[in-house]
């Protein structure tokens, strides 16, 4: 009895979901990017230490030509291209925010961070947040002020390592920013090649006693710590009220207070009595023009506030 042939086996056709073939992924036009402001060397911790502050710069990028893009803004966008496996697009770039320029707050770091960020939302996210701490590192040139911007918090940084540590509420910085700039390479080059070895050892034990108080939120600990060697006795040339002022702060109630990043800012650090401290500091400045801010420390570094997409 002859087989019958073997009958093909046929699956019946997939039925496409509805409206998938039509899907389309949007494509991000515009992102606005928050980033904090932020204090470093708290004194002893020459380009080692730095805290990120609740006050924002809000950097805004948007797909297309605008007006001309700022320097800083374009050696950013240079190397963001260069290191991300992102294809290149005009863009324009606003910037609106709190953080004074040149007073040694971190501002520059805010744009850079802000921009990058803004580009890699705009690009699907090539880069991990490391990634541009590294590329905003490089450019700034001071990672003390690149990890509280990206990372927030209480940042200890050895090169393009860092360690980050939350910061409480509790902890209040009095910041008084004067009406001048300081630009930063005018402030190293105050600095000497050499400082004496037991100076040397003292800035060492203070900026240990900095981190360990930060790390485990010991705050009182602070008490005296500030005092440096490396920086500040050379830089008081160009902020000639900064003993007056730390010394003011500290008999208001202060843990201590110290010149902010090459200044002209001076931030002091209490748990208690930030107004008295504030005008303390004013009343020693003796500077007409020159205005107090009190904030806490912001513990989520740069974050997107919005993004707004358009179909393909």
């Amino acid at each position: 009895m002859a087989s019958r042939p073997a009958r093909p086996v046929t699956q019946p056709p997939k039925m496409a979901r509805p409206g998938l073939q039509s899907l389309v992924l949007p494509i991000m036009q515009q992102v606005t990017v928050r980033v904090p402001a932020s204090t470093s060397n708290l004194g002893p911790g020459f380009d080692c230490l730095g805290v990120a502050l609740r006050i924002y710069n809000e950097v805004t990028i948007s797909r297309g030509r605008g007006e001309p893009l700022l320097p800083m803004v374009r050696a950013a966008a240079d190397a963001f291209f260069e290191r991300a496996p992102a294809k290149l697009f005009p863009f324009s770039c606003a910037i609106t925010g709190e953080i004074p320029s040149s007073r040694g707050l971190g501002s520059s770091a805010a744009i850079r961070v802000g921009l990058l960020h803004g580009l890699n939302e705009l690009s699907g996210r090539p880069l991990e947040r490391r990634e541009i701490f590294e590329l905003c590192a490089r450019l700034e040139q001071h990672p003390d002020n690149a990890a509280p911007a990206c990372y927030g918090g209480f940042n200890v940084v050895r090169g393009l390592e860092r360690q980050m540590f939350t910061v409480s509420a509790q902890l209040h910085f009095v910041l008084l920013v004067p009406d001048f700039e300081i630009a930063t390479a005018k402030a190293r080059s105050l600095l000497p090649a050499r400082i004496d070895r037991l100076q040397a050892v003292e800035n060492s034990r203070n900026a240990c006693t900095v981190t360990a108080a930060f790390a485990s939120r010991e705050y009182r600990s602070l008490g005296g710590a500030f005092v440096d060697h490396l920086h500040q006795p050379f830089r008081k040339k160009l902020i000639p009220f900064l003993d007056d002022v730390i010394a003011a702060a500290e008999s208001a109630g202060a843990l201590g207070a110290f010149l902010s990043g090459s200044g002209s800012t001076i931030c002091a650090v209490t748990l208690r009595s930030p107004e008295k401290i504030a005008r303390a500091m004013v009343a020693a400045a003796n500077s007409p023009r020159a205005r107090t801010l009190t904030t806490t420390a912001d513990n989520r570094g740069a974050r997107t506030l919005a993004s707004h997409g358009s179909a393909n």
